[in-house]
């Protein structure tokens, strides 16, 4: 019993050896450990309160999942800085003195901690404005598209459409040009060009590409938003320049390249099935000098493209639209 309470007595011995100093204050290691269990006891307090504030917002259908994400970012921060204050102040260095630190560090953020405190103050920004939220689909400046996954401190997590996490410091979102797609309404109209021949029926283009956007899934057959329109909007070069004018159903808004890879499949299709031709550059060939027998030649070949040409071949329809499937 005396060999336990001996050495108990060295253990609380050995926890008042100083270690250092701050200006009067004696830093031991009983003060480091109680420093650090303060830490871990905030710590643990905070991820309490975020699966209670969780299960609150689970628990309301009206608590919007940005708003709860922001909320739960905030009380972490908030939790996380009183934890320290007190931690600090359980060691016994008077809080005043951080006067020196806030210098210190005005200094080295002078140096170069400019880009970390830009970060940090964007992502507070970011967590109490409404112009960027968990879930919402994005493209920056730079070109990368994304959904929102996190917002944290210094950086926010973009996830692409091909699965790919890309980091992103908060001041680009601040500083630079987002447009965010899903921001206040989720419902987005796109426009798909394509051409056809000069000569070519517009009515009958009408109508086939028509059938082709009733044909993908991603169409949105709504009252309150326009049906889907061809527009015909330039005499180009070689073709007539059309338009495909759709409005896309909410789950399709964060697919764009799918999306627009399937309403072009199924275009291609019905311009086939209806015999419209798909024009390609062409350039006047004006030639000087002609031999009788070269004469022969390309008039058997005008003959012979003219009776293929007013025998069209039916062709089967793919069987199978994988842009279609990709959402």
């Amino acid at each position: 019993m005396d060999t336990v309470v001996s050495a108990i007595s060295e253990a609380f011995h050995w926890l008042e050896n100083e270690l250092f100093s701050v200006g009067e204050t004696a830093i031991t290691y009983g003060s480091v450990f109680r420093f650090l269990a303060i830490l871990v006891a905030t710590y643990i307090v905070s991820l309490v309160v975020q699966k209670a504030l969780q299960r609150y917002g689970d628990m309301r259908s009206s608590f919007s999942r940005s708003s709860l994400y922001a909320l739960k970012r905030i009380t972490h921060y908030i939790i996380l800085l009183v934890g320290f204050l007190v931690a600090v102040a359980s060691i016994g260095i008077d809080l005043t003195k951080f006067a020196i630190f806030a210098s210190a560090l005005g200094i080295g953020v002078g140096f170069g901690l400019q880009t970390l405190i830009s970060n940090f103050s964007a992502g507070i920004i970011l967590l109490f404005d409404k112009t960027l939220k968990v879930g919402d689909f994005v493209e920056l400046e730079s070109g990368v598209t994304g959904e929102v996954k996190e917002i944290n401190i210094r950086s926010t997590i973009i996830t692409t459409n091909d699965n790919i996490d890309i980091v992103v410091p908060n001041s680009e979102f601040v500083a630079g040009r987002v447009t965010n797609w899903t921001m206040r309404d989720t419902y987005r109209r796109i426009k798909v060009p394509f051409g056809v021949a000069y000569g070519t029926d517009k009515e009958l283009v009408k109508k086939a590409v028509l059938e082709a956007a009733d044909r993908v899934p991603h169409t949105l057959n709504d009252e309150s938003h326009r049906p889907p329109q061809v527009w015909l909007v330039e005499f180009g070069e070689s073709s007539l320049n059309f338009e495909l004018v759709v409005w896309l159903k909410p789950e399709a808004v964060n697919r764009p390249g799918a999306v627009n890879a399937a309403f072009i499949w199924e275009i291609h299709t019905a311009l086939v099935e209806n015999n419209i031709e798909i024009p390609f550059p062409q350039r006047d060939l004006h030639i000087k000098s002609w031999h009788a027998d070269d004469a022969v030649h390309v008039a058997q070949g005008k003959v012979s493209a003219k009776s293929s040409k007013d025998k069209p071949k039916q062709k089967e329809r793919p069987s199978h639209n994988d842009a279609a499937d990709e959402i």
